[in-house]
């Protein structure tokens, strides 16, 4: 009698169950909602994978819902992968038969790895979508990339299973040099640099107006003793800087568009001679420009842009530099140091700092470096005319002197940012009684910069530094090819009416 009873309470747990909608699914009726309708990888470089993107599939319905295949549009051949809530189906292209619970979502992560023949040949871009189910219930995401073809630069591992290195000023770096056919960068294609790239003795590295090189983490360029380089980058009629040449981070994806520090710098070291930059753009590096010990020739760098650099946009140690409408944004330490002495004339350049810290300066100078035999080196000249140096914190303007070497500087027409009561005091910042160090200095009246934000360091007609430049030091275009007025404005840019 009791194993009847046993029995009958089983089959009833049974019958119930049976009938439970927990285990019931129905089929898809087309009517998934997603967070995206389209997925826009961000452009890649051919043979490079891409980052991972998300999507997020929702069955807002009360009934789990049976998805009998979720799969990409060019099935097996697509170069496009994912996964689907952790699952690899048939090579990341096809998923059989997914269940989708009520009030319910899953995740979709895409990426793709394509070459630049299977983009389209007119716009560079290779779609395809994820399609979920059939027929009348099919529901598509489309999935869009750029492809850029580049030419790839590294280090070739030698017979030991080492990568080839690099000696420069006492480091032993990752990095190989250019050979002869690697000298000079076209705007044909992008290069992608992986190491330090060396330009060997007696040899010049040439890039064409609209070249675009990419470095790779822990990657750059090294100008090395009697070695050259040559920008020749020229004006642009558009904001996508289609004529300049632009060195950058190789992390295409818009969340890195303004990262600091994803490569290292373009190093001009000790001996490198005849260095000319017109119309170069950098950004997000460590430093910007490496200067050291040039060989009595000027690294002339004109027309040219620096920004978002996790130390220095430009770091010159006893260098010389004939600087011309050169605009160096955000750093994490100095816009502009010029340390261990030097040779400097800056004209209508714009310095900025707006980085979060309160030990950043827009520009300092100074005639030693710590730690170095002689600790001291003359600061021969440097001079400063029609510039801006302006940022966030009180004093923008940073003055080191020792007494053992020369320390010679000069502003003449420019717009400081400077505490001048807690600088009056300092023999340095003698702004209205030291007429042999400045002239014409204009303390603390904001520029009003369009958008320091987004490296927009151009001037309208409401700018203190509209009309009061000198004559005497006029370039007569600014750095976005516009006359410049009479009497001109001061740094980079003469004034517009700003256009978003």
């Amino acid at each position: 009698m009791q194993l009847k009873r046993v029995l009958f309470f089983i089959g009833i747990v049974v019958a119930v169950c049976s009938c439970r909608s927990d285990f019931e699914t129905v089929a898809s009726k087309g009517n998934l909602v997603f967070s995206n309708d389209t997925i826009y990888l961000d452009t890649v470089f051919s043979t490079i994978s891409s980052s991972t993107y998300q999507l997020k599939v929702y069955n807002k319905s009360n009934e789990d819902v049976h998805i009998p295949s979720i799969k990409l549009g060019k099935g097996l051949n697509s170069k496009f992968r994912m996964t689907v809530d952790g699952m690899s189906g048939n090579q990341g292209k096809v998923f059989q038969d997914v269940t989708l619970l009520a009030k319910d979502s899953l995740y979709i992560f895409v990426e793709t790895t394509v070459n630049a023949t299977d983009a389209n040949s007119t716009d560079f871009l290779y779609t395809d979508q994820i399609e979920f189910d059939s027929g009348a219930n099919l529901q598509k995401v489309e999935l869009v990339t750029l492809v850029k073809d580049a030419v790839f630069l590294f280090s070739q591992r030698l017979a030991n299973g080492t990568k080839e290195t690099l000696s420069i000023g006492g480091k032993t770096l990752e990095g190989f040099y250019l050979d002869d056919t690697e000298l000079h960068f076209t705007n044909q294609k992008a290069y992608v640099i992986y190491g330090f790239a060396g330009i060997p003795s007696g040899k010049t590295a040439v890039f064409d107006a609209g070249a675009r090189v990419y470095f790779h983490a822990n990657s750059g360029l090294i100008v090395g003793n009697n070695a050259s380089l040559q920008i020749n980058g020229s004006q642009s009629a558009t904001n996508q800087l289609e004529n300049e040449v632009v060195f950058q981070g190789d992390r295409l994806q818009s969340d890195y568009a303004d990262v600091t520090g994803q490569w290292e710098t373009v190093w001009l070291n000790e001996g490198a001679t005849n260095n000319n930059i017109n119309h170069l753009t950098v950004k997000n590096a460590s430093i910007g420009l490496l200067i050291q010990n040039n060989n009595g020739t000027n690294v002339n760098i004109k027309n040219t842009q620096i920004y978002n650099s996790a130390h220095y946009g430009i770091l010159a140690q006893n260098g010389r530099i004939v600087g011309e409408n050169l605009v160096i944004n955000n750093a994490g330490e100095a816009s502009l140091a010029c340390i261990y002495g030097g040779n400097y004339t800056f004209t209508h350049c714009t310095f900025n700092n707006n980085w979060n810290s309160s030990s950043q300066q827009a520009v300092t100078l100074s005639n030693f470096k710590l730690g170095s035999v002689p600790e001291t080196n003359a600061l021969s000249k440097a001079t400063f005319n029609n510039c801006i140096i302006y940022g966030a914190y009180t004093n923008e303007l940073e003055l080191n002197k020792k007494t053992t070497a020369a320390f010679e500087y000069q502003f003449n027409n420019c717009l400081i940012k400077m505490d001048s009561k807690s600088a009056s005091a300092n023999p340095l910042y003698q702004f209205t009684t030291d007429a042999n160090r400045y002239n014409g200095i204009i303390l603390n009246q904001d520029p009003k910069f369009q958008s320091i934000a987004k490296n927009k360091l151009n001037i309208d007609g409401n700018s203190a530094a509209v009309a009061k430049g000198n004559l005497n030091y006029l370039i007569p275009l600014d750095i976005s090819g516009t006359t410049r007025t009479l009497p001109p404005d001061l740094g980079a840019y003469q004034n517009k009416p700003f256009v978003n």
